[in-house]
């Protein structure tokens, strides 16, 4: 039996709301830190690295993200029958996979971003790779990446939406049963829409905030207006 919009319907579209991002935030930190690791192998002197990384980044941003997740839902319980996996590990999974190879590229561009001058000054005060990519490249790469890392997150927040063909509640799954039981899909839409909404401009404005207080903002400013002779002496 159908019936109005109330609510306890807007109550379970919260519920939605909130997995929504637990889900994002679960995904978006371990892709994060996967990317930062194939980032790093991607720039790195290794050759093989560089393959490795490059090999991964270019295979995942070849298939949709739906495809990823049926191949997560499905696949690993064929491949590893002993794992028994829910909805919402098969959903960061899933996800995770797709964010890292993007990630992988933003890191990537950020540590290259970095001006040469930097790293030659590094290594004519001797220091080994690995310590000129903790204390020189790798700060200042972190902070370049933050706007494209912002924008990344937030095209994933949007993108969860896909995992809801594998049974995961969160907020477009919600919205999907709601409308089916009200017969009101304009509503429940409208009010799926404002939450995505909501969501994204939160995650939008967390991002300025940490671009003020990190003064990525403010680096890059006086970056530009700079000489380019000044930027490589580190003026």
């Amino acid at each position: 039996m159908l019936r109005s919009f109330n609510f306890l319907d807007f109550e379970s579209l919260l519920r939605g709301a909130v997995w929504t991002v637990v889900l994002c935030v679960a995904a978006g930190a371990a892709g994060t830190l996967c990317g930062l690791v194939l980032g790093i192998a991607s720039s790195s002197p290794s050759r093989i690295a560089r393959w490795v990384a490059s090999s991964y980044v270019l295979l995942v941003r070849g298939i949709p993200l739906l495809v990823i997740v049926f191949f997560a839902y499905f696949g690993i319980p064929l491949m590893f029958p002993a794992v028994d996996l829910s909805a919402f590990l098969t959903a960061v999974i899933a996800l995770t996979v797709f964010a890292s190879a993007y990630m992988a590229e933003i890191f990537r561009g950020s540590i290259n971003a970095v001006p040469t001058g930097q790293t030659e000054a590094a290594k004519a005060l001797g220091l080994s790779y690995g310590r000129r990519l903790r204390h020189v490249v790798l700060p200042q790469a972190m902070r370049i990446a933050v706007p494209p890392g912002i924008g990344f997150l937030i095209a994933l927040i949007k993108d969860s939406s896909l995992v809801s063909v594998i049974g995961f509640v969160e907020l477009t799954r919600s919205g999907t049963t709601i409308s089916n039981l009200t017969a009101q899909p304009i509503i429940t839409y409208l009010v799926v829409a404002v939450l995505y909404f909501v969501i994204c401009y939160g995650v939008s404005k967390l991002g300025s905030w940490y671009e003020n207080r990190s003064g990525s903002r403010t680096e890059t400013a006086e970056a530009e207006n700079q000489p380019q002779a000044l930027q490589l002496e580190g003026v």
